[in-house]
């Protein structure tokens, strides 16, 4: 018995190294998913940049509302880094694997950039309700030490999510299989993973982000409950439509982003499918990072008014 023990326990020991599956085994599609996904995470990286160099290259969107808009950006480079490249090489290599400790990273810049965008999600939608409902106040409510204090807030959020959540998750025994279903180190595939008792993990996981979650959905809400009391009282239906309008980008954003993360991260292990999990995960992984950057910069007209300045100065530059 105590043989078979330290046996069990050199295998758990030795495991130094996971193997990612992937989204597909098919060389064909291996080929045209590293295509599409190059294509995706360059235009990505271009849409987010741009939004962060004409936020600080226009004074006229040097404002509160912008600030957070630059800073969902970088958020968004970061959080599609965390996976992106490591998936694009894995498509191109017959050598899929990662480290232990390479897939522990991951997970952690993972989760703290992906709770991170849930928090600055919640203080955008602030934003709105402070300037919409007291506008009067809203260069003190969102002034630059408070608009520091919830960006700091809301990466000490995401850090404590993703130190929590990774220190439980490896602190399991993985003693089994090594092959991950997946194509980056998730929470539910490396949990499958493990031949420990997965309760207190997942309670943990449960408990932890679901607050995050529960809390940061509950004040964009109470956020909009209050803007939408607020817009009923203008007279003018067409004073009611131009208000509202400037949430919109911001609700879908929200709708998106929290919708995939609540039906991966929300649900017991027991009904958890690894293909579609897989499938979810591209969709808060890879495409929501490059819908946001259009869907805030395409109806936007202080977006398009700076992108116009920023292209009209450089015509008039002299060589």
């Amino acid at each position: 018995m105590e043989i078979n023990g330290k046996t069990e326990r050199k295998n758990q020991t030795n495991l130094k190294e996971f193997i990612l599956l992937g989204l597909s085994d098919d060389p064909k599609l291996q080929n045209l998913f590293f295509a599409m996904g190059l294509f995706v995470y360059v235009l990505t990286l271009t849409g987010n940049l741009t939004i962060m160099v004409l936020i600080q290259a226009d004074q006229h969107l040097h404002t509160p509302m912008y600030f957070l808009l630059s800073n969902l950006s970088f958020t968004e480079i970061c959080y599609i880094t965390t996976t992106m490249p490591k998936m694009l090489s894995d498509l191109l290599s017959e050598d899929k694997t990662i480290s232990f400790a390479g897939c522990v990273l991951q997970m952690y810049f993972f989760l703290t950039t992906a709770a991170t965008e849930g928090a600055l999600l919640s203080v955008m939608a602030y934003d709105r309700y402070a300037a919409i409902c007291h506008p009067l106040r809203y260069t003190m409510l969102m002034s630059q030490p408070v608009r520091r204090w919830l960006q700091a807030a809301s990466w000490a959020i995401g850090n404590l999510n993703a130190i929590v959540n990774t220190a439980f998750i490896f602190s399991l025994n993985f003693c089994a299989s090594n092959k991950i279903m997946h194509f980056f180190c998730d929470i539910p595939p490396v949990l499958h993973l493990s031949c420990s008792d997965t309760s207190l993990a997942e309670l943990v996981t449960f408990i932890i982000s679901g607050s995050i979650m529960i809390t940061t959905v509950s004040l964009i809400i109470l956020s909009y409950f209050l803007i939408v009391s607020s817009v009923l009282k203008i007279h003018s239906a067409q004073g009611r439509i131009k208000t509202f309008s400037t949430c919109a980008s911001h609700l879908t954003v929200v709708s998106i982003f929290y919708s995939t993360a609540l039906f991966t991260y929300m649900r017991p292990s027991s009904s958890h499918s690894m293909e579609q999990d897989r499938l979810i995960s591209v969709l808060y992984t890879i495409i929501t990072p490059l819908l946001n950057p259009l869907i805030y910069s395409f109806k936007n007209k202080d977006m398009q008014t700076a992108f116009l300045n920023v292209l009209g100065k450089k015509a008039h530059c002299p060589l």
